[in-house]
């Protein structure tokens, strides 16, 4: 299957100093700091499908396709949306005027974005008439329920980025998307809520802090808490490595992670035997974690900044609760 990116775009919440704002979230702002995020960005008004609805037009502008060319419509997104019994993503594609165009919604936490390369190239092999699909990620905070700075060990914000795909076309052409699954922790980032358990008449449920969570989750067990961390950034190798077999790539000359701290973002750099430079830290300091929409805007990144050139191969990587380890190569 053979197609590639022809145009990005990106709509963003408004830029904060995490300095600035920080004493709004967190008492102890040690490890804050020792995260390395100097900015985030954080919505007024807007809701996760205005964002996704306004980085998909930017898109499609910069790809030169109408909305009525595009065939599918992908949606990822890790967070909650502005309803619920709603679908996000058939709400954005008549948004955008893509009528034509099947609507898909992926929520596979924050690899959804990786992941929609997949779903694309699925529906392009059993669609051979598809020729354009735009993927989405989006990502919305509701601090009704996560506190944005203490959710999990990233500084989380609000925004989109969109990337048009094309079949046949020639530049940043997709590879591979390989995915690793291990359901045994699907209960690690579970908010109560559902039909198991649903809202009540009191104050809504909240997300506890990630070191809380793996307490309760290891049952204390120290050992098993550090493995578990060392397990996520083995299984991110794994499934890098995975995808290059597959691909017949060698090696891959820059990964874009989720926005992770900087600390995480160098421990991955060592375990893939690249230099921290060859990872999206830059990217992650100036912009926080932007859930599904990181690793489409660390891409564009690294394109409209000239740093990759004709030929590199680009991993695109997440680890998301489920948990998903997941990777799409990019060849440039």
């Amino acid at each position: 299957m053979s197609f590639g990116v022809a145009g990005f775009g990106a709509f963003l919440g408004e830029p904060v100093s995490v300095a600035a704002v920080a004493a709004d979230y967190v008492t102890d702002q040690r490890q804050l700091s020792r995260w390395g995020y100097r900015t985030f960005h954080r919505a007024t008004s807007e809701g996760i499908t205005d964002l996704a609805v306004a980085a998909g037009q930017r898109a499609l502008d910069a790809a030169g396709v109408c909305a009525d060319e595009v065939d599918v419509v992908v949606l990822a997104i890790s967070d909650i949306a502005e309803h619920l019994y709603w679908d996000p993503a058939a709400a954005c594609q008549h948004r955008l005027g893509a009528r034509r165009a099947e609507a898909i919604l992926v929520n596979q936490a924050c690899g959804g974005s990786v992941t929609a390369f997949d779903t694309v190239a699925g529906r392009f092999a059993t669609h051979p008439e598809h020729r354009v699909a735009l993927i989405i990620g989006a990502n919305r905070v509701c601090e009704t329920y996560v506190n944005r700075m203490a959710v999990n060990t990233c500084v989380n914000g609000d925004g989109a980025a969109a990337a048009v795909v094309r079949r046949d076309f020639p530049g940043r052409r997709w590879l591979v998307t390989e995915t690793l699954t291990d359901g045994r922790y699907a209960d690690y980032f579970r908010l109560d809520g559902g039909t198991a358990r649903p809202f009540g008449t009191g104050e809504p449920p909240r997300v506890r802090d990630p070191f809380t969570r793996l307490a309760e989750f290891f049952d204390g067990d120290v050992a098993a808490m550090v493995e578990f961390g060392r397990m996520t950034v083995d299984r991110t190798r794994e499934v890098v490595e995975r995808a290059c077999k597959r691909a017949g790539a060698p090696a891959v000359s820059r990964v874009v992670h989720l926005n992770d701290n900087a600390t995480a973002l160098s421990d991955l750099a060592l375990a893939l035997g690249l230099p921290l430079s060859a990872l999206n830290a830059d990217v992650a300091a100036a912009h926080g974690h932007l859930g599904c929409a990181d690793q489409i805007l660390g891409l564009s990144w690294l394109v409209e900044r000239d740093l990759v050139a004709r030929g590199d191969v680009v991993a695109l990587t997440s680890t998301g609760s489920g948990m998903h380890w997941t990777c799409t190569l990019i060849e440039v």
